[in-house]
């Protein structure tokens, strides 16, 4: 067999079902034997940063990997922002990269490159195919690395000539290893202090919140009145009605310092202690109060969300407090932040998928819409844009029976449009709510608090996204969606109510 299908097969035995692509002359024998080996549902993207971006979104929702199949170095390169993306949210993710045939790499053609040294960073796993017989033992690899726990970018590098080679049988279905269990001593320990009476507090992210763990995290809450965080890069959050309304952490220090202010004691729960996103003058960057002590209730590789179940039967389980209704707001006048979240908490369906990238106005809108409908929240975990339209692609072919909502700024829109082709061509649920208010905004609120000075002529123009003004709506027609533009509260509320309502992909200029 050779070893592109020994490469597939293992794949499709392993369970992977999903193949995000953007090959070349080194993949083709990959693309070749699609044909020959069912199971591996392939979808072309435009653009190496768009099936990264696509199968972290995936990742995300059913917690098992996609593959993604890349072009050597460049083609790596052009997908490693939304790869550092989904290392951080730690989603499991089987990258398949191509390179030269071996016998050809010594001649340092245009395309050649240090692969290995592209993947490292944005990787927990690398590995270059020695040789053709060893493909299946290393797909099979390749996808026990990507479950972790926890999960972990695994990529994969393929010499052409191992593609079109002899290489034996298909791979073993890999052990995939659960989460380790937190040993009974150290809940016990975390007991005693949520005992002790002094101000404690849980800073949460993985397990924790979504499904038994959030609610075990709101009953723990309700039980001892401890205060219960969110680290806000987490890969995945439920929000809505009848959930724990759980806070997540503020992106700016000042606001961020305010929320933990005062605690002595804080539990960590699959994540790491709290930093600010940047260093600023004179500031520190741990956000935690200096004399807080640190523990950890459950580290990555183990199940957070067992852990505060166990919590919870210490102190009786009580009643989760309720999100309160949503404000539905008048919905008449100018569009503003406001009455775009207040028209987003009233209309979103049940079970939505919320993709936010929204950077500067998020906050705003998320105020609202956590009161709304239950809903997963998938924000930008590692801090590079370009993820939001990339994961809400992913999520919709996760999820083909939910809908997707992209909450997405104009800038950060602009690094992967070509997300929009991809969802026209699959016919993918989803709609794109693009903020648009003409400005890196966030820049802006980030020179003032860096201390850099004023705005000049030069630094504004930096920052301005006029001169010409991107159109949305014949940007979407472009590449295949139904767009358009709402200016007012009304015209929002209407053309988002027909996307609600509807089937199929549908972008929204929201010009604020």
């Amino acid at each position: 067999m050779l070893g592109a299908e020994v490469l597939l097969r293992t794949l499709v035995a392993n369970g992977v079902g999903l193949c995000l692509a953007n090959p070349g002359t080194s993949e083709m024998q990959f693309v070749a034997a699609l044909d020959r080996v069912p199971g591996l549902r392939s979808v072309l993207c435009l653009f190496e940063g768009v099936c990264a971006g696509a199968a972290d979104g995936y990742a995300r929702m059913l917690r098992k990997p996609a593959a993604t199949l890349l072009h050597l170095g460049p083609g790596l390169a052009n997908g490693l922002s939304n790869f550092h993306n989904a290392q951080k949210a730690h989603s499991p993710v089987v990258s398949i990269v191509g390179e030269h045939a071996t016998w050809h790499r010594r001649f340092n053609s245009p395309l050649a490159n240090d692969v290995e040294g592209f993947a490292r960073p944005v990787s927990g796993w690398v590995h270059m195919l020695e040789a053709a017989d060893r493909m299946g033992e290393a797909a099979s690899s390749a996808v026990s690395a990507a479950y972790g726990p926890p999960g972990a970018v695994a990529t994969l590098i393929v010499p052409a000539d191992f593609s079109w080679s002899e290489a034996g049988e298909p791979g073993r279905v890999a052990p995939i290893r659960e989460p380790a269990r937190v040993p009974p001593e150290r809940i016990k320990e975390i007991a005693g202090l949520l005992r002790s009476g002094e101000a404690a507090g849980f800073f949460l992210a993985g397990t924790a919140l979504f499904g038994r763990g959030l609610d075990a995290a709101g009953k723990l809450a309700a039980s001892t009145r401890v205060k219960m965080v969110a680290n806000r890069y987490a890969g995945r959050m439920e929000r809505g009605r009848g959930r724990f309304p759980l806070e997540r952490l503020a992106y700016f220090p000042d606001e961020a310092e305010k929320t933990l202010a005062g605690l002595k004691h804080l539990v960590l729960v699959e994540t790491e202690a709290p930093v600010s996103f940047f260093g600023y003058p004179g500031r520190r960057s741990e956000l935690a109060p200096e004399d807080c002590v640190l523990h950890v209730l459950a580290g990555r590789e183990e199940n957070g969300a067992e852990a505060l179940g166990a919590l919870t039967e210490e102190f009786g389980a009580r009643p989760i407090e309720q999100a309160a209704i949503p404000d539905a707001g008048t919905s008449i006048g100018p569009l503003t932040l406001e009455s775009i979240g207040q028209v987003m908490a009233t209309l979103l369906p049940e079970n939505a998928i919320i993709s936010e990238e929204a950077v500067s106005s998020g906050a705003e809108i998320e105020r609202h819409v956590r009161h709304g409908a239950p809903h997963d929240w998938l924000p930008v975990a590692g801090g590079a844009i370009g993820q939001g339209l990339p994961v809400a692609v992913g999520a919709a072919l996760a999820c083909p029976d939910r809908k997707v909502v992209a909450l997405e700024a104009d800038g950060s829109s602009m690094y992967t449009p070509q997300s929009l082709w991809t969802m026209a061509r699959e016919r993918l649920d989803v709609t794109v709510v693009v903020l648009a208010n003409r400005r890196y905004r966030i820049l802006e609120i980030e020179m003032t608090r860096t201390g850099s000075g004023s705005i000049g002529p030069q630094a504004d123009a930096l920052m301005d996204l006029h001169r010409p003004e991107l159109d949305w709506v014949r940007l979407a027609n472009g590449m295949g969606v139904e767009a358009s533009r709402a200016e007012t509260a009304e015209e929002f509320r209407k053309a988002f109510d027909a996307a609600m309502r509807g089937r199929g992909p549908r972008l929204i200029e929201a010009v604020i």
